[in-house]
């Protein structure tokens, strides 16, 4: 079994996760069909208060 020979620094660490994070796609944003509002996916609508074409909040 393979076993490292020398302790991977906290540079080279943080250097390996870091790069990560550059491979992560921008987040998509869609229309409210009902008021036309830029949403989050899967999220409700702040404006209105629909998700999946019902008033789940109230909003004023």
């Amino acid at each position: 079994m393979g076993v490292p020979k020398k302790r991977t620094s906290k540079m080279r660490r943080d250097r390996r996760r870091a790069a990560n994070n550059n491979l992560r796609s921008a987040v998509q944003v869609i229309k409210c069909p009902k008021c036309k509002e830029p949403v989050l996916p899967h999220r409700a609508c702040a404006a209105c208060g629909t998700y999946g074409g019902r008033e789940v909040v109230a909003t004023e």
